[in-house]
């Protein structure tokens, strides 16, 4: 299973699955990271958290906890 968390900067990949539960699964869907979707890495910061991506035509910074919960292919 290949996570947000262990895609490279400057790579595309496309959302196959939200793992986790309730309030944090909902929060990630209500930032537009939903299944289908495509997601650019833009870079990650300089401790590795958080990573900032291009999704749905904006720019988002995520933590790596929740990278880690978005599935990906």
């Amino acid at each position: 299973m290949k996570t947000l968390r262990d895609v490279k900067i400057g790579d595309t990949v496309k959302v196959v699955k939200l793992h986790g539960e309730g309030a944090v699964k909902r929060r990630i869907m209500d930032m537009g990271l939903t299944k289908g979707v495509e997601v650019y890495v833009r870079k990650v910061a300089p401790l590795g958290d958080p990573i900032e991506i291009n999704v749905r035509g904006y720019e988002l910074s995520i933590r790596k906890a929740d990278a880690q919960m978005i599935e990906v292919e």
